[in-house]
């Protein structure tokens, strides 16, 4: 029955176009969601420094530092309040 093998081979082909669009678009929502973190990672950075600067206190705004409060949010912009702290 040929009717039968094509009906195979499509959902076969549907299948493998679904694993490699997986695998393709992983990627990808990662990136989405860093970019999106360290976006909220800048707008911690800029308050704080508006806020701080009143105490002559900032925290330089730069890929690591954005990255890093991206990562962990609050807590990590009070990690880099603290490693700015130790260092002054």
């Amino acid at each position: 029955m040929p009717g039968t093998n094509v009906v195979i081979a499509a959902i076969a082909v549907v299948l493998i176009l679904y694993f490699v669009l997986k695998v393709f678009l992983k990627p990808i929502q990662l990136l989405w969601k860093l970019a999106l973190n360290s976006a909220v990672g800048l707008v911690l950075l800029m308050i704080f420094n508006y806020v701080a600067g009143y105490f002559a206190f900032f925290i330089p705004v730069n890929l690591i530092t954005i990255l890093i409060a991206g990562f962990l949010g609050v807590p990590g912009v009070l990690l880099l309040v603290a490693f700015q702290y130790l260092l002054k």
